[in-house]
């Protein structure tokens, strides 16, 4: 059974992420699991001396709200199957134990946008959290209140990766869209050049993962440095014009991601999320 996990703190913003990933999984056939991490969780309670131990009050208040919130997810989402965790320690930890023990398709983030990825992950770096992550981070940032997929845009620099990329989004999204292949021309490449690079490498997306419906958009860097725009800029101006409901991005180390790392593209993009993004997880090759 393929499965999402979704850390939550029942705010707005992890809510917003369970309707998300909701009908994501009622589309695809997940099931859900849960977690939430009692972060600064201290011993206080558990050292006072005597004969009737105190207990920690944020405990069972937090298990009332996951059976309230399962209970909520269940009447409107009677398909999905919807299981609960409870950790103790730092959430980025606690995560990464989970994900190590069990195969998830994706952890789904809710963010709030310019700052939300920071705020879940507690006490850690949420770039490097990304970047380094085993597991496929879905970030749904508070303003996207629908699962919608009509059409989904890569960042493209014709790497295996990128194959791989959308390999690990099939568990949820299949391949019933319009796939985006968006280049950013960064290295002022003739285009004629990289037109034929798009047509073998559609071919290949087309032969080896069953998407048929494939556009693309190249960005030349003579277009964003006379607007005077930021790679990132530029990136968003695609993501608007082309009307992209959700991005992936793959993180090889030859990647697009990597790549505009070195200029703090990524890192900004990650802090500022405002469509549904897949960070595709890294592969380890040993």
């Amino acid at each position: 059974m393929s499965k999402l996990l979704i850390p939550i703190d029942f705010s707005e913003n992890s809510d917003n992420a369970i309707h998300y990933a909701c009908q994501v999984a009622q589309e695809s056939g997940q099931e859900i699991d849960l977690i939430h991490v009692f972060s600064s969780h201290s011993n206080t309670y558990a050292n006072v001396k005597g004969e009737t131990p105190l207990n920690d009050p944020r405990v069972p208040e937090a298990k009332q709200s996951m059976v309230e919130t399962i209970a909520q997810v269940q009447q409107e989402f009677p398909s999905v199957k919807v299981n609960s965790i409870f950790k103790e320690g730092n959430l980025y930890d606690e995560i990464k134990a989970v994900t190590n023990a069990t195969a998830y398709d994706a952890v789904v983030m809710g963010t709030e946008g310019a700052s939300g990825l920071e705020a879940v992950f507690i006490g850690s770096n949420t770039y490097d959290t990304i970047l380094n992550t085993t597991t496929p981070v879905l970030a749904v940032p508070n303003t996207a209140k629908n699962f919608k997929k009509d059409n989904i845009g890569l960042l493209c620099n014709f790497k295996e990766a990128e194959l791989t990329a959308l390999q690990q989004a099939a568990p949820l999204f299949k391949n019933d869209y319009r796939l985006i292949l968006i280049h950013v021309n960064t290295d002022d490449k003739p285009i004629k050049d990289i037109d034929h690079q798009f047509k073998e490498w559609i071919n290949r997306i087309e032969s080896e993962l069953g998407i048929s419906d494939i556009s693309y958009i190249i960005k030349p860097q003579t277009l964003f440095m006379r607007q005077k725009e930021t790679v990132a800029q530029a990136i968003t101006s695609v993501l608007l014009d082309e009307q992209v409901d959700i991005l992936i991005l793959t993180k090889s180390k030859k990647s697009v991601f990597r790549q505009l790392t070195e200029t703090n593209v990524i890192k900004k993009m990650a802090f500022n999320i405002q469509i549904p993004t897949f960070f595709a997880r890294v592969l380890i090759v040993k």
